[in-house]
């Protein structure tokens, strides 16, 4: 019986690549599976899908409508997942994320590890197989690493993702720095995105003390540049957030080049935030130096706020 593969709702390289290539690896094994997504690519994984002429998998709102199981890659929380997932079965989780709002009623594969990216992990299940990756599939799983590591700048960076982006880099034929660098310069491409977009492209929503946390990460080379339109932010993160009751929101502003964030926060309490990082916040805004990860570096002092 066929069913479906995916990760988080908006979606990143990550989620869209280590469901295509774990559902491609479950084929080679004799199973029914396509992988969907839950959202549109960001410009960044379309330069991936573009550079390696890959089709991107089909968008879906609902699971159910089409089959009674899944597959969940790169994420579990249930608010990040396809909104009717608790109406099929989950059988197969692949992630690098914390374990949060997460239940079963039938015993499931489950393969979590701390490492940098999930398409790290699905290399692992295909070299456990012993399935071959094919070279486009290689640059695909490639570009997922260096974005989730920011190419080994992130903090949440293992010895297992560089040595797997290094052989992949071998397989798929091309130069990981020189092709990292292109692609992560392709997702800062920003003038050409609404507000709406700037603030959902990479969004996460977290239950933290009874309260709905809402943290976007944006990428950029220029931090004035997204700033200059922080009247136009402000607005529609407060509209975004009446209208899904958020009750903070961050707006993770993060320079690739020097691996330094600027965050804007909205809504309450922002108490927390300043608890969490030890920063005053002045115009709802503070800078983090050294922090490019919301997994490791913004959501756990975050939640060790809430539950001080």
């Amino acid at each position: 019986m066929k069913e479906l593969v995916f990760g988080h709702q908006n979606p990143d390289t990550d989620a869209i690549v280590a469901a295509k290539a774990y559902s491609y690896l479950q084929n080679q094994l004799g199973a029914d599976t396509e992988a969907v997504a839950l959202g549109e690519l960001n410009e960044e994984t379309k330069y991936a899908f573009d550079y390696f002429k890959q089709d991107a998998p089909r968008v879906i709102t609902s699971a159910k409508a089409e089959v009674q199981a899944v597959m969940l890659v790169d994420h579990n929380e249930a608010q990040q997942s396809v909104a009717d997932i608790k109406d099929v079965t989950v059988t197969h989780v692949l992630d690098h994320h914390r374990v949060a709002n997460f239940e079963t009623a039938a015993p499931l594969y489950c393969h979590i590890e701390p490492v940098g990216c999930s398409s790290t992990i699905v290399y692992k299940e295909f070299v456990q197989h012993n399935i071959e990756i094919p070279a486009p599939l290689a640059g695909l799983m490639l570009s997922a690493i260096i974005s989730d590591t920011l190419l080994f700048k992130s903090p949440t960076t293992t010895e297992d993702d560089i040595a797997i982006a290094k052989k992949l880099a071998q397989i798929a034929g091309v130069d990981y720095e020189e092709y990292g660098l292109a692609m992560l310069k392709a997702g800062t491409n920003l003038a050409s995105k609404t507000e709406e977009q700037l603030i959902s492209a990479d969004a996460k929503s977290f239950e933290m003390g009874g309260k709905t946390v809402r943290i976007n990460q944006v990428n950029t080379v220029d931090l004035d540049e997204v700033f200059a339109r922080e009247e136009a932010l402000r607005a529609t993160i407060t509209k975004e957030s009446q209208a899904n009751g958020y009750d903070l929101f961050l707006l993770m502003v993060t320079n690739i080049l020097d691996s330094n964030t600027r965050i804007l926060v909205i809504g309450e309490p922002q108490e927390m935030v300043e608890k969490a990082f030890s920063v005053k916040l002045v115009d709802n805004k503070a800078d983090l130096p050294g922090v490019v990860s919301r997994k490791k570096q913004v959501v756990p002092p975050m939640e060790a706020a809430f539950n001080a």
